[in-house]
């Protein structure tokens, strides 16, 4: 198992250094002891040598000496120092003669390794009779012959005292030396690392906390160091990326307020069709929130019929790496509202060349689609406007020469039956000449303003549709105070009744019903003024269509409607300061009614060229 390792330069230098330091201590320990050991050695061989010269010596006198404890006597006075531990003199068969254990007198306790110096040795010879021990064994001569051997065993216990308090000393003073060379590495390192530690805390600030610069910034240096020269390219470094996240941020922020205020749609799609971003724009017209759009496949805004259709667009882009531009996509997010969009699909490539996204602008095309229909039905109704008109214009010049002729005859002398038949005649042709009056009047309508009989603007209108009143078999009532008089354009207010009148007659289709239309004087808000009603009791429009009546291009006709009725009838009311009001029933008892307030001072000559506020609530 591999010893652990400081993770810290402080830590890998104190344990290098520490390291080092029990080596060197350990070393220097073990030649000191291996030197006192080779001293105290050699000082036991030198008292030995002394000893046991001492001891042969005074041997040799009493062996001599024919006195029978002489040799006993000698052998007390040699062994009395403290340093030998134990000794004994032998004959030449290794028998004691003398010796300081009293019980082996007189035996033979030599060992087999001191049986091999019997044979007298010439000088003294030092021996270690066991590990660690040392013996020396001295020929006794007397008289020119060796008659006794001399065996000293030397007491070391005095030697082992000393070295052990050597011993001591010496790691006593290791302990001290490593210690203090201890503080003293901690002290360095601690200024060596310092800067680094500072440099250190600080990359780590930044890495966890990228977005938020510290205060801290730039680092301090105080040391002229490799440290140092670091810290200094660090701060270089941190002040070169705050500058790039600066402009960065700013870039950021002007892409963002380019995308969520452009008035086009951007997105942006994986591989999987799944929005990876999109502007609020198209949140908007898609009509979720921006939140429910990352994450979510095309599948899940929009129809599948339109998803499948952009799903296997935005493949194509993955595939070829080419843009798909004028993508048309249809389809009705609400029942007969119909929206269209035309796509710019192109690839988002990243380092590699490869395409990583697919980016879509896309442009709300409804209203340019509806406005193109629109154009062509205004086409078509102007030039049927211009045709019915010159119909009219040719049928009233003969319809004068007719009505001239009719009253000649009326004038003979002429049978009932055929007088009668002239009578009849002459009110249809009448009731002919006031259709093409009227029309004629529709299609030169005056551009200023002038002083109009309300109820005489709306027999007008309601003499253009008498035929399809009595065809619906439909109910009209009036309900006039036909002294109402309002300062107007009566072409606009007749193309206003005309729109409300024909709505109504649309509603009854085919059932029949029952048309009240009214006229009379009213205050709204302390402002009098005039107030005319439309009702019908057709089948009455929905809540949801109620909101969007008022809107351009808005229409539940279907084919035979272009949805600009209402909003230019909505205009004509706020040109003449007007308000509107629309009730409406689906259930039960079902029909609708506009209800227009005009003030009595109507389009004021002053205000004409302007373009009043009004008001319009549908309730």
């Amino acid at each position: 198992m591999p010893l652990p390792r400081p993770r810290s330069i402080r830590g890998q230098f104190m344990a290098a250094l520490i390291l080092f330091e029990i080596i060197v201590v350990g070393i220097f320990t073990l030649l000191i002891l291996r030197q006192q050991q080779t001293e105290m050695t050699q000082r036991i061989h030198r008292r030995l040598e002394s000893q046991a010269f001492e001891m042969a010596s005074l041997a040799t006198f009493a062996l001599a000496d024919p006195k029978p404890n002489a040799l006993a006597h000698v052998f007390v006075i040699a062994t009395s120092s403290s340093s030998i531990g134990a000794a004994q003199i032998t004959d030449l068969s290794g028998r004691n003669l003398a010796t300081t254990d009293p019980t082996s007198l007189g035996k033979n306790t030599l060992t087999a390794q001191e049986r091999v110096f019997l044979h007298p040795p010439a000088a003294p010879v030092i021996f270690p009779p066991s590990k660690g021990q040392w013996a020396i064994v001295a020929p006794i001569v007397v008289g020119g012959r060796t008659q006794a051997l001399v065996w000293i065993y030397p007491n070391n216990h005095q030697d082992n005292v000393d070295l052990r308090a050597l011993l001591r000393i010496t790691a006593f003073w290791a302990a001290f030396v490593f210690g203090a060379c201890t503080i003293i590495a901690a002290i360095l390192a601690q200024s060596i690392t310092r800067q680094l530690a500072v440099l250190t805390r600080a990359t780590r600030r930044l890495i966890q906390h990228p977005e938020e610069p510290s205060a801290e910034f730039p680092l301090p240096v105080k040391t002229s160091t490799e440290a140092a020269e670091l810290t200094i390219a660090f701060n270089r470094m941190v002040a070169a990326i705050e500058d790039q996240r600066a402009g960065l941020n700013e870039t950021l922020a002007l892409l963002d307020s380019m995308l969520a205020n452009a008035p086009i749609g951007f997105a942006f799609f994986d591989r999987k069709y799944r929005f990876v971003r999109v502007n609020q724009f198209l949140a908007d017209m898609n009509g979720y929130s921006f939140a429910l759009h990352l994450g979510r496949g095309v599948g899940g805004i929009l129809p599948p019929a339109t998803a499948a259709k952009l799903e296997r667009s935005i493949e194509t882009v993955f595939q070829s790496g080419h843009p798909v531009r004028n993508l048309e996509l249809t389809w009705e997010p609400e029942p007969r509202r119909s929206r269209t969009w035309l796509v710019h699909l192109y690839p988002v490539r990243t380092e590699t060349d490869s395409t990583r996204w697919v980016g879509a602008i896309l442009v709300d095309t409804t209203e340019q689609k509806r406005s193109e229909e629109t154009l062509r039905r205004t086409e078509k109704l102007a030039a049927t406007g211009r045709l019915a008109a010159s119909i009219a214009h040719e049928i009233n010049n003969p319809l004068e020469a007719v009505t001239n002729l009719l009253y000649l005859i009326r004038q003979e002398n002429l049978p009932p039956d055929a007088a009668r038949f002239a009578e009849l005649a002459q009110q249809e042709v009448t009731r002919v000449s006031e259709i093409t009056q009227q029309t004629l009047r529709f299609y030169r309508q005056s551009t200023l303003p002038a002083l109009s009989n309300v109820a005489e603007l709306l027999d007008s209108v309601i003499t253009l549709h008498l035929g399809r009143i009595q065809t619906l078999q439909v109910e009209l009532r009036r309900d006039y105070d036909r002294s109402l008089q309002l300062f107007c354009f009566a072409g606009e207010l007749r193309q206003l009744f005309a729109n409300l009148i024909g709505n109504a007659l649309d509603a009854m289709t085919p059932e029949g019903g029952r048309l009240i239309v009214r006229i009379h004087a009213a205050t709204m808000k302390d402002i009098a003024g005039i107030r005319i009603s439309v009702a019908d009791t057709g089948g009455g429009i929905s809540q949801e269509a109620r909101r969007h009546i008022f809107e351009p291009f808005f229409t539940t006709k279907e084919a035979t409607g272009t949805g600009l009725g209402l909003w230019v009838s909505d205009q004509i009311i706020r040109k003449h300061h007007g308000s509107v009001r629309v009730r409406s029933r689906v259930t039960g008892h079902t029909g609708t009614v506009f209800s227009i307030f005009f003030p009595a001072t109507g389009v004021e000559p002053e205000a004409t060229s302007a373009e009043p506020a009004g008001e319009t609530v549908s309730n």
